[in-house]
């Protein structure tokens, strides 16, 4: 790969911007090519993996088991406690098609691993952590603003399929995610944590006790 292109897609000129608006746009063809064409901007550009958080734990075992409790549990409490505390419906009526539906699993199985865990985190984290670092700098307070810009994006791209309800839910966990990202650069983790919880919510909505979650602390 030429040098020179690298170090403009390193940048933030014109190829750059190009890059950008083609990895934003990738999902609206499937999803999770954003994620993928992240992976080959960073090849194209140059970039070295631990910038996006690719590095090798230190126990991919650990971090598996670890990122997959993390994730199950943050969805519980997110049901049980936050949600209902921000007054959203007790029924997520974008996915209630998914109760008993075992012909939708599959499809469902591999928007929210390689879709979601993957896509999603590779962009919102890996990619624009990167890009905002180097723009306005690695300090406390620039890491801070980073999180939170990422984060209200999150929410909002969830908003019109979701609702309210759905937008807040990604504000929240883009602020625990980003948080986490900015902390210790590491993706691994996220993008397991992100599919166990995608997965929880997906298993509380198939096995229709929703309600009962909901319900668990505040009667």
């Amino acid at each position: 790969m030429d040098e020179r292109l690298a170090a403009q897609l390193r940048g933030f000129g014109p190829v750059s911007i190009l890059a950008m608006l083609a990895i934003l746009a990738g999902d609206f063809l499937f999803h999770p090519l954003s994620g993928i064409l992240v992976l080959i901007w960073a090849w194209a550009s140059r970039t070295p993996w631990p910038d996006l958080g690719f590095v090798r734990p230190k126990s991919w075992l650990g971090t598996l088991a670890l990122a997959f409790v993390f994730g199950a549990l943050l969805k519980l409490v997110m049901k049980a406690l936050v949600m209902p505390l921000l007054g959203a419906p007790e029924i997520n009526h974008a996915f209630h098609f998914l109760v008993g539906n075992t012909a939708a699993l599959p499809g469902n199985l591999y928007r929210i691993s390689i879709g979601a865990g993957f896509g999603e985190e590779t962009f919102y984290r890996s990619y624009l952590f990167e890009r905002f670092g180097k723009l306005i700098g690695e300090s406390v307070w620039a890491k801070a603003s980073i999180v939170l810009v990422t984060s209200i994006w999150f929410g909002i791209v969830h908003y019109p399929f979701q609702g309210l309800a759905g937008a807040q839910q990604a504000l929240l966990i883009g602020l625990i995610f980003g948080t986490i990202f900015a902390i210790y650069r590491q993706i691994w983790f996220l993008i397991i944590a992100h599919f166990a919880f995608d997965l929880m919510a997906v298993a509380i909505i198939y096995y229709d006790i929703e309600r009962e979650v909901a319900h668990f602390i505040f009667k």
